[in-house]
């Protein structure tokens, strides 16, 4: 499964676009461009748009203005199929089929791949096995979805986005409800995906420390537009923080790696309180 690196260019882009539901405007005039074999990290408030923006760049949702291209391609006028094949998409909280194996559910990742003429092959279960190894669920191939951990959980559906052999994977919080530990290892396997296979991973996150420790790009937005964006060490700012969040921080550099850290401004009261 593994790829030439492709940091630097673009494979995925986003062009003045605006979309929504039901009529209803959420994400308002975005640019970007999401830089190849590297990890893309959105954050923001709740209801900022970040979910639709990912879901709209996986075609999933149309657009009301601009466009998305893939590879220099409109990705809505593109076929179902041939996007699939390209870009996959893990959405928020998946949920797997009672009794369903994890061999099973990653066995999904192949859909695509399939046609009246193309059944089941050898390639298809050498990316199952694949995937499964390099989620580090093969262990747990034959076991049922439901048995496993929170974590291990996620770790099946990153293996079956993995199988669907896409150089771009979108992934909407796949570190909800986890344990901080537990996040770390999945952002610590989804950065080596994007590094030593050259897959362009853009997710979604709400933890900022971790999204500052692990992303290429960070991107935060508000009210559905972006407010900043770009390398971690320019783009996570006190000023962003309190613009974005309305959270007053100090923005400082880890000792060890040199990334940002969020320390909150407590006040003098409460600090002495927890004294």
């Amino acid at each position: 499964m593994s790829r030439s690196a492709t940091t630097g260019s673009c494979r995925l882009s986003v062009e003045q676009v605006s979309s929504g539901y039901g009529g209803t405007t959420i994400v308002q005039d975005v640019s970007l461009d999401v830089p190849g074999g590297a990890l893309t990290i959105l954050v923001g408030p709740n209801g900022c748009g970040k979910s639709t923006l990912l879901k709209t760049m996986a075609r999933v949702l149309p657009t009301s203005r601009g466009r998305i291209l893939l590879d220099g391609r409109p990705v809505h006028e593109t076929p179902t199929r041939e996007v699939a094949r390209r870009l996959a998409l893990l959405p928020q909280g998946p949920v797997a089929p009672e009794g369903l194996r994890v061999r099973e559910l990653v066995a999904q990742g192949r859909y695509p791949h399939q046609s009246l003429m193309r059944q089941w092959s050898r390639e298809d279960a050498r990316a199952v096995e694949q995937a499964m190894e390099a989620a580090d669920v093969a262990q747990f191939a034959d076991r049922p979805v439901s048995d496993l951990s929170g974590g291990q959980r996620q770790r099946c559906w990153i293996a079956m986005v993995l199988a669907q052999e896409t150089d771009i994977i979108l992934l909407d919080e796949p570190t909800t409800f986890l344990d901080l530990k537990v996040q770390v290892e999945l952002l610590q396997l989804l950065r080596r995906i994007a590094h030593e296979e050259g897959r362009t991973l853009v997710i979604v996150l709400h933890e900022l420390n971790v999204a500052a420790a692990f992303a290429d790009l960070l991107v935060m937005m508000k009210g559905g537009r972006l407010v900043a964006q770009g390398p971690v060490g320019t783009a996570f700012t006190s000023e962003a923080l309190r613009q974005v969040f309305g959270l007053e921080a100090n923005v400082v550099p880890d000792p060890v790696s040199g990334r940002p850290v969020c320390v909150p401004v407590v006040s003098a009261g409460f600090a002495l309180a927890a004294q």
